[in-house]
This record gives C-alpha cells, sequence and structure tokens, in this order.
C-alpha cells in the first residue's frame, strides 16, 4: 500500500491468480533451461527431461509455501511486506537449490565428467586436488565444488523468487486499487440512493398538504360526501406511493395510474372544472421511469391552471419515443404566469424537483423542458428509455 497505512479490511490476491502467478514462473524457467541446454549442446540433456520436471514441480510447491507464509503480510504496511519478501525467499530459495541437487544428485557426477571431458580437463581423484589443480587465471574454479554449485544455485533462485514476490506484490496492489474503486462505486452509489431519497420525499409532504386544503375546504363547505370519497382515495393513494422504493423504478403504467388518482382525488374538489386525458401508447407502458416523477408536474397544472381558473382546464399525461429515448409530457391547457412559484421563469418548485431528480438517476442522458405552449402550458420529460432488464443493468 502507497500510504504506508495497515488496511482494516486487506485485499486478497484469488487463489487462482496465484497458482496462475507460479505457474508461468517455473513453466517459464523450465522452458528458458530446455532451449540453454539445446543451445549449448550439453551430453544427454534431452534425457533429463523428466528429472527437469520433477525439479520444477518441487519448485512450484516450494514458491506456493512461500506464498502461504508471505499472505498474513497483506495488511502490513509496503516496508514490511518488502521486508518479508526478502527475508522469507532465502530459505524458500535454499529449499528449492536443495531440492533441485537431491533430484539431480545420481546425474550429477556422469555430467560433471562429460563436461569435463569436453573441456579437457584430466578428472581430479579427490576435492582437494580439483580445488587445487582446476584453477582457471584468477582462481576461479574450472569445475565447481559441490558446495559452489549450490551455493550459485541458491543466490539464482533467490532473485527468482525475488522476482515472483515482486509479481505478487503487484498483483496485491491491483487487487487493492480494484477494491478501493468497488468502495468508491458504492459509496457514490450510496449517496446517489440518498439524494433520490431526499428528493422523493420532498414530494409526499408538498402533496399531502395541497390535498389537505383541498379536504379542508370540502369539509367547510359542507361536502362531506365528497370528503369522504377524497379521503378513501387519499388513503389508496398514499399506500400505493409509500409502497415502493423511492429509489427503484416504475413501469410507466403504474406512475400513470398513481396520477390518475391523484387527479381522480382532486376532480372531487374540481368536478366542473378539470377534465383529465391519458396518451399513453401499450408499447411504451413497460417502460420505466423514476416512482412520483410525474406528481410535481401533475400538481402544478392543478394548481397554478385549475384553481385559479373559472373555465374548464384539461390536464394531458402523455408519451411518446422520440429517436430511441422516452419522452412523457404533462401539459394543460390554461393561462397561467410562466413565474410559476420561485419566480424563475419555467422552473418552479416542482419543476426543479423533477429536473434535480432525473439528473441524479441518469446524469446528463435525462432533462426537462418547461414553458408556454400554443394552447397552454407544458412540461416534457426526455429520458432514457429502459426497461426492467436494461434497468438492471445500468
Amino acid at each position: 500500500m502507497v500510504s504506508g497505512q495497515p488496511d482494516n479490511q486487506p485485499a486478497r490476491v484469488p487463489f487462482r491468480t496465484v497458482a496462475l502467478s507460479i505457474i508461468g514462473l517455473w513453466a517459464t524457467y523450465f522452458a528458458l533451461v530446455t532451449l540453454r541446454g539445446e543451445l549449448l549442446a550439453l551430453p544427454d540433456f534431452g534425457g533429463l527431461i523428466w528429472l527437469r520436471i520433477a525439479a520444477t514441480l518441487c519448485g512450484m510447491a516450494i514458491t506456493l509455501g512461500l506464498w502461504l507464509v508471505l499472505r498474513p503480510f497483506d495488511s502490513q504496511r509496503l516496508w514490511v511486506k518488502i521486508v518479508a519478501a526478502l527475508v522469507l525467499a532465502l530459505p524458500a530459495a535454499l529449499l528449492t537449490a536443495q531440492t533441485n541437487a537431491f533430484v539431480f544428485d545420481s546425474m550429477q557426477s556422469q555430467l560433471d565428467r562429460q563436461v569435463r571431458e569436453q573441456a579437457g580437463v584430466p578428472d581430479p581423484e579427490n576435492e582437494d586436488l580439483q580445488n587445487e589443480d582446476l584453477m582457471a587465471d584468477g582462481g576461479i574454479p574450472v569445475i565447481d565444488s559441490q558446495f559452489y554449485r549450490l551455493t550459485e544455485l541458491t543466490f539464482g533462485r533467490y532473485f527468482m523468487l525475488l522476482a515472483w514476490c515482486a509479481l505478487y506484490l503487484a498483483l496485491l496492489t491491483g487487487e487493492k486499487a480494484r477494491a478501493a474503486e468497488r468502495r468508491e462505486g458504492e459509496f457514490r452509489r450510496a449517496a446517489k440512493a440518498a439524494e433520490l431519497r431526499s428528493l422523493r420525499y420532498q414530494v409526499n409532504p408538498h402533496f399531502l398538504f395541497n390535498t389537505l386544503n383541498s379536504l379542508s375546504a370540502l369539509v367547510l363547505t359542507g361536502k362531506t360526501q365528497a370528503a369522504e370519497r377524497m379521503i378513501q382515495m387519499l388513503s389508496t393513494f398514499y399506500r400505493r406511493s409509500l409502497a415502493d422504493d423511492p429509489t427503484s423504478d416504475v413501469p410507466l403504467r403504474d406512475e400513470i395510474a398513481l396520477q390518475k388518482l391523484y387527479l381522480d382525488i382532486e376532480t372531487v374538489r374540481f368536478p366542473l372544472r378539470m377534465q383529465t386525458r391519458y396518451d399513453i401508447p401499450a408499447e411504451l407502458e413497460s417502460a420505466l421511469v423514476p416512482g412520483m416523477i410525474l406528481q410535481p408536474l401533475v400538481e402544478n397544472s392543478v394548481k397554478h391552471a385549475v384553481a385559479p381558473s373559472s373555465d374548464q382546464i384539461t390536464v394531458t399525461l402523455s408519451a411518446r419515443e422520440e429517436y430511441g429515448r422516452l419522452v412523457v409530457t404533462v401539459a394543460d391547457d390554461g393561462q397561467r404566469d410562466e413565474h410559476d412559484d420561485t419566480g424563475t421563469p419555467g422552473f418552479g418548485i416542482g419543476v426543479e424537483n423533477v429536473r434535480q431528480r432525473l439528473e441524479a438517476r441518469f446524469g446528463r442522458e435525462a432533462n426537462v423542458v418547461s414553458g408556454r405552449v400554443p394552447g397552454g402550458y407544458a412540461t416534457h420529460l426526455r429520458l432514457p428509455l429502459l426497461r426492467a432488464r436494461e434497468a438492471r443493468a445500468a
């Protein structure tokens, strides 16, 4: 870990990845040794292939053991992991060298004799004579002693195992980076869900306030039957609207059905002044939209077009597909001030809530256009055309 701080929940390199790295290391070593033997035309080198395979398998097993003793250091600081690799790789290298010597012990003497014969060097009778007589210029033995050969092999394997340790630390760092990305994604999704929840919950109190005002007006005017009917529909509306996850999408048919219920509630208040019209193609009924996304827009039509008017107003909910996108429209034929309830042209509180919810859900892939149209006022929602399976993938 670059920061040098220990992880509370360390990332782990999958065993399959570790196994493949070990197999790749030793398979490469086996291939290079084999190629070297062929290029140097070492005597009877091809006949030793099974011994080389056995030594390679032993090396894989020892490297796997090295990983097991390194694994507890995964959660430590980077310098601790580096020191652990430097220290633990040494006995592992010595063990691989000893194993290699054991595997090739029966063939080593014969191989040494053949090499000496090719080099034109007489066969010494004892180890002392070998060390005294078989010296090249500079005091380096021409034919290595067993100890010298084991030492050289140990150091060679040590650096090879260090290379694997470096690869393992790189894989571990990659896993940490991916884990950090996953956590960041989870945090983003949680923040996004919280934002959607907050915006969705802003809708309910606003709607309840308006509905209770309507109910109060009915009671004060003595319209008890209408008030009772409104209470029943209000109960049904809240039962349906609160049953859904506030961050989830719903089929357009369910959203339209919920808004129809709301408009039925308002029709009790304005039985002669409000008409409703729905134009939802059957092929778009399964398209997904954020739950209650149309509620503020429908409320705006009732509040700013129906309520202040003495004429009959038609509220229209429609949908269409446009260039592979879903366009949902809430419109009315009332005459209203475009500076709704915030003083901002075309963007009242309700419209702004819808805009923020769409931005939180779809980013720049969705937008809201609201304003006067010939014969009234309309708000158009343009958003990706998603079905249930596509929404899960998104």
